[in-house]
C-alpha cells in the first residue's frame, strides 16, 4: 500500500509506510537549515558574480604580522590619495577608498586598536602586534574605508594613480574635490 503525504509547506511525497512521514518531518528541520545556508551561499555567489561583471576584483590583504586580514571588492585600477595632513604626513599614509559594504574583515578584530584626534571622525585603526595600519575610517568618508594599497596581497592590482590631497586645508579641499565623498557610495545594485 502506498501513502500520499501532503505537508503544510506544500511539499508532497509518497511512501510505503506511515513511519516515513515521521522521518521526513525530522529531516525537515535539517532541510530548512540546509536551505537557509544554501540561500545565503547563493546570495553571496550572486553578489560575487555581479561585482565581477561590474569590473571589480576581490583584493585581499592585511598587516605585516598577519594578525589582521581583510578582503574587499574594488577596481583593479586604484585611485590612491596622498594626503599631507598632520597624521598622514607622519604615517606616509597613501590610501584608496571603498564602501563599507565592499569590505570584509576576515580576522583580527580583537587585535585592532584605534587612534582618534581633533574631530574624532577619522578612526585610525592599526594592528596591536606589528603597528601597521592596513585600513582605517577616513574623516572624508565615514561610510567607507581608506585602504593602504601597499597592504594588499600581490596579483590583483593593474595600476595605481596617485592624487595629492591637501589635508592641511581639509575643509577647503573637501569643498573643491567633486568626487571624494562619492567614492564610499556603492555604485552597483549589489
Amino acid at each position: 500500500m502506498w501513502y500520499f503525504h501532503m505537508l503544510s509547506d506544500g511539499a508532497a511525497f509518497t511512501s510505503q509506510s506511515r513511519s516515513s512521514l515521521r522521518s521526513y518531518a525530522k529531516s525537515c528541520h535539517y532541510r530548512e537549515r540546509f536551505l537557509r545556508c544554501h540561500n545565503h551561499r547563493l546570495k553571496y555567489l550572486s553578489t560575487c558574480f555581479s561585482r565581477e561583471r561590474d569590473g571589480l576584483v576581490k583584493h585581499t590583504g592585511g598587516c605585516h604580522c598577519g594578525a589582521v586580514r581583510f578582503e574587499l571588492w574594488s577596481a583593479p585600477d586604484l585611485h590612491v590619495f596622498s594626503c599631507n595632513c598632520s597624521i598622514c604626513t607622519k604615517k606616509q599614509n597613501l590610501h584608496f577608498i571603498v564602501p563599507k559594504s565592499q569590505f570584509t574583515l576576515l580576522q583580527g578584530s580583537d587585535n585592532i586598536t584605534t587612534y582618534t584626534f581633533n574631530t574624532h571622525m577619522a578612526k585610525h585603526t592599526f594592528c596591536k602586534t606589528c603597528g601597521v595600519q592596513s585600513f582605517y575610517t577616513p574623516r572624508s568618508n565615514p561610510d567607507g574605508f581608506g585602504v593602504a594599497p601597499h597592504c594588499l596581497d600581490p596579483g590583483t592590482v593593474s595600476s595605481v594613480t596617485v592624487e595629492d590631497f591637501c589635508g592641511q586645508n581639509w575643509e577647503e579641499s573637501m569643498q573643491k574635490h567633486q568626487t571624494i565623498r562619492s567614492m564610499s557610495k556603492q555604485t552597483t545594485d549589489t
